[in-house]
């Protein structure tokens, strides 16, 4: 049995004595995980059946709700916004198909339709809700209803009755 070790340039075998270098081309690219392709390939043939979500980081920033979804290589043509009955639907689609010739390598991108539903609470005002997109980010921001906006109630200070007590005499 021979020893091989990686060097620069190529393989050598330690026990040889004309110290030989080996080429290897390297024509992959990233080394074959049997276990890996067979959960890549359950979980193609099961995301077939469901949509893909989009993560997402939702919070309070002063009177809005900020909420930043991730959809790189999307064309921001295809993002799609809806609300129905405080319900904001988000979705885009993502395809990538290989030109003749190209030889694929690896297809671990997720391609399709992506869908997210985020349900709106009463205090939002879903009339206003804005959003950008930018470098693969969707951002949608959500400003609190005026309704729902902590407010002061003043007190009145009024002057207090006293009962009169009266005797029959």
């Amino acid at each position: 049995m021979t020893e091989i070790m990686w060097r620069e340039g190529g393989l050598r075998a330690p026990g040889n004595p004309g110290r030989q270098i080996v080429e290897v081309p390297v024509t992959m690219l990233m080394r074959f995980d049997p276990f890996r392709e067979v959960d890549r390939a359950f979980e193609q043939a099961f995301s077939q059946a469901r949509q893909a979500s989009i993560p997402m980081d939702a919070y309070r920033h002063e009177d809005s709700f900020v909420i930043h979804l991730d959809l790189p290589g999307v064309d921001p043509d295809s993002i799609d916004l809806t609300v129905e009955r405080n319900v904001l639907t988000v979705s885009a689609e993502r395809h990538w198909q290989p030109v003749e010739g190209d030889q694929v390598i690896a297809t671990e991108r997720r391609q399709g339709t992506f869908s997210r539903q985020l349900f709106l609470g009463d205090g939002l005002d879903a009339d206003r809700i804005h959003a950008t997109y930018e470098a693969g980010v969707l951002t949608v921001t959500i400003p609190v209803a005026p309704s729902a906006k902590p407010r002061r109630i003043e007190v009145a200070n009024e002057p207090r009755r006293q009962a009169i007590e009266a005797t029959a005499g």
